[in-house]
């Protein structure tokens, strides 16, 4: 499993996320409910986007809620 953005089209946090990571999987919480009741489970029911899925060495997989890069 790649690097999962959790977010909404046309949100210039989950832009700046999607252009500074081009390889990741876009996942639009806005046309999938399920993608967002998954989005909530990840981010411990915050509703900040993006919520950033990184895969761990270990297997496991590192949440990061909302962009701060290339602010």
């Amino acid at each position: 499993m790649g690097v999962l953005i959790y977010g909404k089209q046309g949100c210039p946090h989950t832009d700046r996320a999607r252009a500074a990571l081009p390889l990741a999987r876009f996942i639009n919480v806005l046309a999938d409910p399920h993608a967002l009741e998954e989005m909530l489970r990840l981010s411990g029911g915050q509703r900040r986007i993006p919520v950033i899925v990184w895969p761990a060495d270990d297997g496991g997989e590192t949440v990061e809620i909302g962009f701060r890069r290339g602010a």
